[in-house]
């Protein structure tokens, strides 16, 4: 039996065209430059981390030789990103390193990050470009703690379930560089100015890449308690951790935080913003659901649908938008993503109806997957969906239980795949009415 061919490629390609805006919106060459800083009197220490790591880099690099003239000699620059999102960026050494798992590149660029913000004296200004993925970048165990068992309780942690300030919590205290803790080392620095790209629900900056540079609120009883009701099996280095009062993170008041700056310069609902904008142009009224949205990918995939069934009952013409980061607790053995399995329950519980398609897709250029810079950036829908993948021999439902979008997007070519987008500011999901 032959498939049938997709739905009007005219709307699938207002989809496509809605997610590039909001990913320029939030790209470190659109955001960043208004907010660097002018060149103090004694050396500029710029620390990079995330996904946009790379970009940001190369703006601040291109920002202080072309507008400032700075010679190398007054710059010493570290940045860090994602395997696949590095980008060339004169005086400033950029390497590439494992996400969402550490990896040992990525110890050894925090090791070199801490060193570099630990020489700052009280003529040097200390600038740190953070955006999600920094977590996983800037990874340098605590106390005796391996990377072998940092990486097992990322990856039990991540299998879980569990939000990403759950996540966070724990990370940052089983490491020497989260939590507060980059900002104490360069406590003698002149100045500390952050300027950070949100990946997270409510822009919360103790959370945006596990808060290197911000008190953290979060306590070592708040890690224990997360581990023990996500089941988290922790080796007795990091229980010794979370049990050790001297090994709590820096708090509110501390004198690190001082002469501290933090300043989001890019927020998941800039993006969200951006392609309400594109949709309005395109005759589509936005129908904007926030950029905080959490919870199981496919439990919120099926509230969108009968939302957007609604909608087309009234005889709406909208586009309904949404950003957050969404979860899956993994039972099954296939591979995916929160994005991708948010597309296959919405194709699931729409069950063909006419008139309306569906775009998610993560802003970074993947969504879950095995860590590699090729992985999809999440899935597309449409009215031919489910009757174009039975026609190819999949089960959609047994798919979605075994957690297996990648597989179904595939086989129907549908996987979204912008490759890396150097920028992340969290999930975009767009779904037409009308």
């Amino acid at each position: 039996m032959t498939a049938p061919s997709p739905a009007p490629s005219a709307a699938r390609a207002l989809l496509l065209g809605f997610l590039d805006e909001a990913i320029a919106a939030a790209h470190p060459a659109r955001c960043l430059a208004p907010h660097l800083p002018a060149p103090g009197p004694g050396r500029l220490i710029i620390l990079g981390a995330g996904k946009a790591g790379g970009s940001m880099a190369a703006v601040a690099s291109r920002f202080y030789r072309e507008t400032h003239g700075v010679d190398a000699e007054r710059i010493a620059g570290f940045a860090v990103a994602r395997h696949g999102y590095g980008e060339e960026a004169p005086m400033i050494r950029m390497v590439e390193a494992g996400h969402p798992v550490p990896d040992q590149a990525g110890i050894d660029a925090t090791i070199e990050t801490l060193r570099l913000a630990g020489d700052a004296g009280p003529e040097d200004d200390v600038l740190v470009l953070l955006s999600g993925g920094g977590s996983a970048n800037w990874i340098a165990p605590a106390g005796d703690l391996t990377l072998s068992e940092k990486q097992a309780v990322t990856k039990a942690l991540l299998r879980s379930g569990a939000p990403i300030g759950e996540i966070n919590a724990v990370r940052k205290h089983l490491s020497r560089i989260k939590g507060g803790r980059l900002a104490v080392k360069a406590r003698n620095a002149r100045s500390i100015l952050t300027l950070a790209i949100s990946d997270v629900p409510h822009d919360d900056p103790a959370v945006i890449a596990s808060g290197p540079t911000v008190p953290d609120p979060t306590t070592l009883a708040d890690a224990l308690a997360i581990c023990e009701r996500r089941g988290i099996p922790l080796p007795d280095t990091a229980r010794a951790l979370l049990n050790d009062p001297a090994n709590e993170t820096p708090k509110a008041g501390d004198p690190a935080f001082a002469r501290s700056e933090y300043i989001i310069i890019a927020r998941p609902i800039d993006a969200l913003e951006a392609a309400a904008a594109a949709a309005r142009k395109a005759g589509y009224e936005p129908v904007m659901l926030g950029p905080d949205v959490e919870g199981e990918a496919r439990e919120v995939a099926a509230e969108h649908a009968r939302l957007a069934r609604e909608m087309a009952q009234a005889g709406r013409k909208v586009a309904i938008i949404s950003g957050g980061e969404l979860t899956v607790t993994i039972r099954g053995e296939g591979h995916g993503g929160p994005n991708q399995e948010y597309a296959l329950a919405l194709a699931i519980a729409l069950e063909g109806h006419p008139g309306i398609l569906g775009i998610a897709a993560d802003t970074d250029g993947t969504d879950g997957g095995r860590g590699e810079a090729t992985d999809p950036a999440g899935g597309l829908v449409d009215p031919t969906t489910l009757e174009r993948a039975r026609a190819a021999g999949l089960d959609p439902e047994a798919m979605l239980a075994d957690n297996d979008s990648t597989k179904f997007f595939a086989t129907i070519g549908d996987l979204v795949q912008p490759g890396p987008t150097r920028t992340n500011v969290n999930d975009c999901r767009i779904i037409l009415v009308g």
